[in-house]
């Protein structure tokens, strides 16, 4: 699946790999998982931290400061891309 975000930020990942970023019960280390896969690592050494920023702000889900770490950024954004594959899979 190929999924571009609000910002620009672009993923190609595959329904079985958000279905392991997404699901019930804690995703915390599922997304830090798929994050060290190297197709997926790739993407993400990719993102603009200040472009990430920008969209994880929208979201309205964490302070200033939380914006601060970029890699738990990309983890946040991955958990996302993840969730709304599945969600809209449903819809």
């Amino acid at each position: 699946m190929y999924w571009v975000t609000n910002h620009g930020i672009e993923f190609n990942i595959t329904k079985k790999q958000a279905r392991d970023g997404y699901h019930q019960g804690d995703c915390e280390e599922s997304v830090k998982d798929l994050s060290d896969v190297k197709a997926i690592r790739k993407q993400l050494d990719k993102i603009d931290p200040e472009t990430l920023k920008d969209e994880l702000r929208e979201y309205g889900a964490w302070e200033e400061e939380e914006l601060l770490d970029h890699e738990q950024n990309l983890q946040r954004i991955l958990w996302l891309v993840c969730a709304d594959i599945i969600e809209d899979s449903y819809q």
